[in-house]
C-alpha cells in the first residue's frame, strides 16, 4: 500500500513513518493541510492517517472536504483528542477508524491492515489463492505448505495485485507502490520484480498484457 500520513509532530511522524516502512508499506509525510491536498491531488493513496490538530486547520474539514468531493480513501484518525464526542465527530465525518494518542505502533499497524481488507473487500486475514497461502496480517506466504520470503518491494507489488484480482495494472501504478523504498524507480524495475515474483510464487502467478500492464493470474 501507499500511504498519507498526515502529522505535525515531528517525533510521532518519525516514529509511525518507519513502522510504517518496516512494515512494507511506502509513506509519504505532510506536516500541513495544504501540502497533504496537494499530494492527493497527484498521488492516489491506499489509505490516509489523519492528525486532527494540524498548523493550517483541523483535519475534520479535511475529512469533510474529501468525503464531499466522493474520495473513499480510508481514513484513520490518530489524535490526542479523547473525548467520546471528538470520537463520533471524527466517525461521522467519513473516518473509517480512530486512534487515540498515544498509541501502540503495533497496534497502528493491526488497524491499517484491518481497515485495507475491508476496503478490498475480505477482512479475512488469511487467504488462499491456488497454491499459496497468504497471511496479510503477517505478510507471510507458503506455497505448497513451504515458507516463501519475500522483500519489501516484491511484497508491495504482489499486495498490490491482491487488493485487486483480475484489474488490470498499468506499470505506471505499480510504480507508484515503490517510491518510498528509492528516491527513483529505474525503467526496468517492475519487469524485474514481476520476473522474481513469478520464480518464487510460481510462472502464473502474474499475467502480462503487452503494452497495457499486469494482472493477478493462477499460482
Amino acid at each position: 500500500m501507499r500511504i498519507l500520513l498526515i502529522e505535525d509532530d515531528s517525533v510521532l511522524g518519525a516514529a509511525v513513518r518507519d513502522q510504517i516502512a518496516g512494515d512494507g508499506q511506502s509513506v509519504d509525510w505532510a506536516t500541513r493541510l495544504d501540502a497533504a491536498g496537494d499530494a492527493m491531488t497527484g498521488t492516489a493513496y491506499d489509505l490516509v492517517l489523519l492528525d486532527l490538530m494540524l498548523p493550517d486547520g483541523r483535519g475534520i474539514g479535511f475529512l469533510k472536504a474529501l468525503r464531499a468531493r466522493g474520495d473513499v480513501t480510508p481514513v484513520i484518525i490518530l489524535t490526542a483528542l479523547d473525548q467520546v464526542s471528538d470520537r463520533i465527530e471524527g466517525l461521522n465525518a467519513g473516518a473509517d477508524d480512530y486512534l487515540v494518542k498515544p498509541f501502540d505502533l503495533a497496534e497502528l499497524s493491526a488497524r491499517i491492515g484491518s481497515v485495507a481488507r475491508r476496503y478490498t473487500g475480505n477482512p479475512n486475514p488469511i487467504i488462499t489463492h491456488g497454491a499459496l497461502d497468504i497471511d496479510l496480517a503477517s505478510r507471510s506466504i507458503r506455497r505448497d505448505g513451504k515458507p516463501v520470503q519475500l522483500t519489501a518491494r516484491e511484497w508491495a507489488l504482489f499486495e498490490a495485485f491482491l487488493a485487486r484480482p483480475g484489474q488490470l495494472l498499468s506499470k505506471a501504478q505499480l510504480e507508484e507502490k515503490l517510491y518510498a523504498f528509492d528516491a527513483e524507480v529505474e525503467s526496468n524495475t517492475i519487469e524485474v520484480h514481476v520476473s522474481r515474483l513469478r520464480k518464487k510464487l510460481g510462472s502464473g502467478v502474474i499475467e502480462t498484457e503487452r503494452g497495457l500492464g499486469y494482472r493477478l493470474g493462477s499460482s
